[in-house]
């Protein structure tokens, strides 16, 4: 077995501009002669960050939900072109980042991304090792209510070609090659299809499902088959008890929760019923309730950076969009009041060197750890919205992939399963073509993608890569235990695959992945509109009413860019706010905090 050398996400990256961007340029201009900071006769910052553009409403609040119309919004772009041209700067080059950017690109705008790694997608990165093995930093399925994030695929023209659409059925995987399912094919739609599916599920035996029929029929997804607004405002209400509370109340049962309900909580946050919100697991049961479409899953036909970045930065790069790789923000520079409270951002300072870069608005699109490391102090202690950012805390995974010379998960055949002779590309190898759930393993989901992805994840004369995300149990184990123990439990799961070797395998640690999702966390979430008028934030930490997620991120890039274009025109429009502060050039600038550099703390 080879084992590759893991890659501990968080820790300074070498600048190795590993991928090419197309069309787009990552040389740096000339530094911008910084301006004289002023403390400006209007008022700069606004008391809350409040929404005033009408497209970023229509993303939050309960109509968001059954808004058919947010794909095509997402597809078509913003459909509006500025007056005036500002300069942005976007710090980040994940999801949220790249999305934002099109738009503010569609809009007029001069666009600049800066990303610390020398790759872009954030959480959704991907990469090759020295070998040509895709690597990716977690397990990315596409629920069929992605409406924002399949928009954008279909504007870059990925939807049609990069997505392979999977049985309508979630997979549970027991101790011993025992499966269950919830199998939600049905000729009648949602709420049918999803409460047969429930009824009839094998994961349960007959007194758990009772149970678990009595906690679901006094849940708030019943409610809202006939009330909507009230089952959703039940659901918001829910976010300071765990699951596992709100399920025992009304009858729900342990063994619900532990053979159940447990690998779904994982799967979404890395964290079980017991301490995972209510309201993020009702949020995604409440969208399966009433949409058919919301639970069919789809994966990605090869790696993220292929199918889902690369068409992205096509798009960008033929729109002038420059993206920085390798290339951090360092500080955030700032205008002051006479009491140093910051008004307005004038750049940011960047890379090795902290070249200065000056724009006239700018966006912080990172993850939970990011933003914590480059707000600066004084943010924090002007101004709760900043402040509350430092109570969402975040959970760390293991991505393990594992190369076998056989069909793990082929059961049925053991002939079959040891045959990878002659062409089995497009999803021909044998085994289960789709996401896999377990309660008996200490990753919360899993997927071979020699089946599930070909494109670039099946090798002729290879078996199953079998892709599994482990959560904070397995974290701090070295990398050679997390590897040895996959490969057991895969074979507890599927007892035939003892039979076969390993190959190669990767381990890649994120010790700061997704924000908690535990009670409580909700009411901290930012609005990508802050209190300095000209700073935004994104990212699918911020607020949005989907879960920390590709859609949650997608979402977020739209919304930011939906505020910076309705604030760009205008008397006090924010190209009008930089001219006022270059006029008013005897103002106060604010003091260089302690410098630090942008990256999130490595764990070991």
């Amino acid at each position: 077995m080879r084992l590759s050398t893991a890659f501990l996400v968080g820790c300074v990256l070498t600048a190795t501009h590993s991928f090419h961007l197309p069309s787009a340029s990552t040389s740096l201009r000339r530094p911008v002669t910084a301006a004289t900071t002023s403390s400006l006769s209007m008022s700069a910052a606004t008391s809350e960050g409040e929404f005033t553009s009408e497209s970023a409403k229509q993303q939050i609040g309960n109509d968001s939900f059954l808004n058919e119309n947010l794909m095509a919004r997402a597809q078509n772009g913003p459909g509006k072109v500025n007056d005036e041209k500002l300069k942005i700067g976007v710090v980040g080059a994940g999801l949220a980042g790249m999305v934002a950017a099109m738009d503010l690109a569609d809009a007029g705008h001069d666009v600049e991304m800066f990303e610390l790694r020398p790759f872009v997608g954030g959480k959704v990165s991907s990469w090759k090792d020295k070998e040509g093995n895709h690597i990716e930093m977690g397990l990315h399925v596409f629920f069929g209510c992605y409406y924002n994030l399949f928009g954008i695929m279909k504007r870059t023209g990925s939807f049609d070609t990069e997505l392979r659409i999977k049985e309508h059925i979630h997979t549970f995987v027991n101790e011993g090659g025992i499966l269950g399912a919830l199998d939600f094919k049905f000729p009648i739609g949602a709420p049918i299809s999803g409460l047969q599916a429930f009824a009839r599920t094998e994961q349960l035996g007959w007194d758990d499902k009772f149970h678990n029929a009595l906690r679901l029929g006094t849940s708030p997804i019943v409610r809202a088959l006939f009330d909507f607004d009230g089952g959703m405002d039940m659901v918001r209400d829910l976010d300071d008890i765990t699951f596992t509370e709100w399920f025992t109340q009304l009858g729900g049962s342990r063994g619900s929760l532990d053979r159940m309900w447990d690998p779904i909580a994982y799967a979404l946050g890395f964290i079980d019923c017991d301490h995972i919100s209510a309201r993020c697991m009702l949020t995604i049961f409440m969208l399966f309730a009433i949409r058919t479409e919301a639970s069919v899953l789809r994966m990605l036909e090869g790696s993220p950076q292929t199918c889902l970045h690369d068409p992205i930065l096509k798009y960008l790069g033929d729109r002038g969009v420059k993206i920085n790789t390798s290339m951090g923000c360092r500080e955030i520079v700032h205008d002051v009041d006479e009491n140093g409270k910051p008004i307005r951002v004038t750049g940011i300072k960047v890379g090795p060197k902290e070249e200065l870069k000056e724009f006239d608005a700018v966006v912080c699109a990172l993850d939970v750890p990011g933003i914590k490391k480059v707000l600066p102090q004084s943010f924090r202690d002007h101004y709760p919205m900043f402040d509350n950012i430092y109570n969402l805390d975040t959970v760390p995974i293991a991505t393990v992939q594992v190369r076998f010379d056989g069909w793990v998960t082929e059961m049925n055949d053991d002939v079959r399963m040891m045959d990878i002779s002659g062409d089995q590309s497009d999803g021909r190898g044998g085994g289960i073509d789709n996401l896999l759930y377990s309660a008996d393993a200490e990753f919360s989901c899993f997927a071979d993608l020699a089946i599930t992805s070909p494109g670039e994840y099946y090798k002729e004369g290879e078996g199953s890569l079998i892709q599994a995300v482990f959560d904070e149990r397995a974290f701090d184990r070295s990398n050679d235990q997390i590897v040895q123990d996959c490969i057991s439990q895969l074979n507890s799961l599927f007892p035939s695959s003892k039979k076969l070797n390993c190959t190669w395998s990767s381990v890649v640690k994120l010790g700061q992945s997704l924000y908690r999702e535990k009670p409580g966390q909700d009411k901290f979430r930012p609005k990508q509109a802050t209190p300095i008028s000209n700073f935004f934030l994104a990212g699918s930490y911020t607020y949005q009413d989907y879960l920390d997620s590709m859609e949650g991120a997608t979402r977020s890039g739209l919304m930011v860019a939906d505020e910076i274009i309705a604030r760009a025109d205008g008397p006090n429009g924010l190209k009008a706010q930089t001219a006022k502060a270059m006029a008013n050039g005897s103002g106060k600038k604010a003091i260089s905090e302690e410098k630090v550099p942008f990256f999130a703390s490595a764990s070991a």
